[in-house]
């Protein structure tokens, strides 16, 4: 397993225009790409973004706690924001090359260690815990943290997966099935090929190939 970089986090929502929204207008992003089914948001398409797709709602919250951003300055902007369906975008004021970057999602967990040490096995790595302590994990500069709480098992999560950026998709796919780890799907895309495997507690992950066509902007 070897994922370069926390390329994307997808959620389900019922109104992703007005997420959307939010992100543009308040935060420098741009609209990278809007179909019937999804809208993926972002500052750089080869960066960290955020993929909403069209679902019903009401969504509940689920394993997702929040997710951060960073930027190289705050400057007076508010560290944190919900922006609708209980979404909520946190700002990490770091040193990056690109604005509005992915810094970390946050998850609660029944078991934070644990979560955190099975997460090694998909080929995060290791990482100092968070600013109060969460254990968490590390892809690319990039973290996802585990927070101590029930992330139950809702019909309608907000957390539709997260993905990491890989060299060659199908290696990671011959990886997961010689480790004895679940594959859930594999799409094949214009512009990317995908394996999703399931991650502890029923989180989905997607090891994302981008194709030689990539040339989103």
């Amino acid at each position: 397993m070897r994922p370069k970089t926390l390329d994307h986090v997808a959620l389900w929502v019922a109104d992703r225009d007005a997420i959307a929204d939010y992100a543009t207008q308040r935060l420098g992003m741009h609209v990278i790409e809007r179909t019937d089914k999804f809208t993926l948001v972002g500052t750089n398409a080869r960066r960290g973004k955020l993929t909403l797709f069209a679902a019903e709602g009401p969504r509940e919250q689920g394993a997702l706690k929040h997710v951060g951003l960073r930027v190289s300055s705050l400057d007076g902007a508010p560290p944190a924001a919900d922006v609708g369906e209980g979404l909520e975008l946190r700002l990490v004021e770091a040193r990056t090359d690109v604005e509005h970057d992915l810094d970390h999602v946050a998850l609660w967990s029944a078991d934070p260690a644990a979560t955190a040490g099975e997460y090694l096995r998909y080929g995060f790595a290791e990482a100092a815990p968070g600013p109060r302590g969460e254990p968490r994990v590390e892809v690319g500069g990039a973290f996802v943290e585990f927070h101590a709480g029930d992330p139950g098992d809702p019909e309608r999560p907000l957390l539709n997966h997260l993905a990491v950026l890989v060299e060659s998709a199908d290696e990671q796919k011959a990886d997961a099935e010689e480790q004895g780890i679940e594959v859930a799907d594999v799409v094949d895309a214009p512009n990317t090929y995908a394996v999703f495997v399931w991650l502890p507690e029923r989180v989905k992950l997607e090891y994302v190939e981008h194709k030689p066509t990539f040339s989103l902007s």
